[in-house]
C-alpha cells in the first residue's frame, strides 16, 4: 500500500529493516549485559542495598512525601502556566501594537533565562521582599520558576498552533461577521488545541522534570532530594537513583499516554457525526425534494 507521504517497503527494504532491527536489539542487550557485570563488579546488585525498597518505611518516609512535592509542584505550575502561556501567545498575534511588542519583550525575555537561574532569583525575592514562611519558600520559588519559564515557551507554542491553521479559516469567519476575539475562541482555539497538544504535551513532561532543580539548589523536598536523604540513611546510592528514574519514567509514560488519549479522543469528535440514513429513507428525501421543485416550479409558470 502507498500513499503520498509513504510508499510501502519492498522485499529488499524490509529485508534491511529486519537485519537492522536485530543489530540494534543485539546492541541494546550487549549493553545491558555490561552494565549488569559493571554493577555486580561494584557490588551495587547486593540485596542489601535492594531490600529497603521492599519496606514500607522507605516509601512513606522518603519516596511518597518526596513524590507527593514534586507532584504539588508541577500541577500548580501547570495550572498557572497554561492559562497565561496562551494569553501571551494571543497576545502577540494582537493587531495593536502596544499590545504586541510587550508580549513580544516578556516572552522572548524569560525564554532566554535558564529555568533554574529563574528559581534563585525568586528564591532571593521571596528572602527579602516579602513574609512567605522559610518552609514554603522553596515550593514558590519552584513555582514561580517554571511558570515564568514555561509559560514564555507555551506561548510560543500557542502562536505557532495558531498560525499554522489555513488563513481560510480566519476568512471564513470574517465573511460570517465573526470579531477577532470571537474567531480566535470559537474558531482558531479549539481547532489548534489539537495541533498544539503533542508540544504541550512534551514540555509538560519539562515541568515534571525540572521540579528536580529546586531540590538540587533550594532544598526543595521533592522527589529527588527525598532520595538523597534515603542514600544517605541506607547507603545505596546507585539503587536509589534508579528506583527514582523509573518512578519518573512511570510518571512521564502515564502523562503521555493520558495526552494521547485525549488527542485521538479529540480527533474523533471533529470528525463528522452525522446519522447515516437507510436507503428507502433516502429515497423518501429525494422523492420529497423532487416533488417540492416541481410544485415551486408549477406555480411559478401560472
Amino acid at each position: 500500500m502507498t500513499s503520498v507521504l509513504y510508499d510501502a517497503p519492498g522485499p529488499r527494504a524490509k529485508q534491511r529493516n529486519i537485519v537492522l532491527s536485530i543489530v540494534f536489539f543485539a546492541l541494546l542487550a550487549l549493553i545491558l549485559w555490561w552494565a549488569w557485570r559493571m554493577m555486580d563488579d561494584k557490588h551495587q546488585l547486593n540485596w542489601a542495598l535492594w531490600e529497603p525498597f521492599t519496606t514500607s518505611q522507605a516509601w512513606t518516609t522518603y519516596l511518597l512525601p518526596g513524590l507527593g512535592n514534586t507532584l504539588k509542584a508541577a500541577a500548580l505550575a501547570m495550572v498557572i502556566a497554561l492559562p497565561l502561556g496562551a494569553v501571551f501567545g494571543i497576545a502577540r498575534m494582537s493587531d495593536h501594537r502596544w499590545i504586541r511588542v510587550p508580549a513580544g519583550v516578556v516572552v522572548e525575555f524569560f525564554r532566554a533565562i535558564p529555568v533554574l537561574l529563574l528559581m534563585l532569583f525568586a528564591n532571593e525575592f521571596y528572602v527579602r521582599s516579602t513574609d512567605v514562611a522559610s518552609d514554603e519558600r522553596p515550593l514558590y520559588a519552584v513555582v514561580t520558576g517554571l511558570v515564568l519559564y514555561n509559560a514564555s515557551v507555551l506561548a510560543e507554542v500557542v502562536r505557532a498552533g495558531i498560525l499554522a491553521l489555513p488563513k481560510g479559516q480566519t476568512e471564513a469567519a470574517y465573511a460570517i461577521g465573526l470579531r477577532k476575539g470571537q474567531t480566535m475562541t470559537s474558531i482558531l482555539l479549539p481547532q489548534a488545541v489539537t495541533v498544539m497538544l503533542p508540544a504541550i504535551v512534551s514540555q509538560l513532561v519539562v515541568i515534571v522534570k525540572d521540579t528536580a532543580l529546586g531540590g538540587a539548589l533550594l532544598s526543595f523536598t521533592e522527589l529527588l532530594n527525598s532520595r538523597s536523604t534515603l542514600a544517605a540513611n541506607y547507603a545505596n546510592v546507585v539503587p536509589s537513583f534508579i528506583v527514582v528514574a523509573i518512578i519518573f519514567i512511570a510518571l512521564n509514560f502515564l502523562l503521555t499516554s493520558f495526552a494521547s488519549w485525549l488527542e485521538s479522543r479529540l480527533r474523533r469528535s471533529k470528525r463528522g457525526t452525522g446519522t447515516v440514513l437507510g436507503a428507502e429513507k433516502v429515497e423518501e428525501l429525494n422523492a420529497a425534494e423532487v416533488s417540492g421543485s416541481f410544485g415551486a416550479g408549477a406555480g411559478d409558470g401560472i
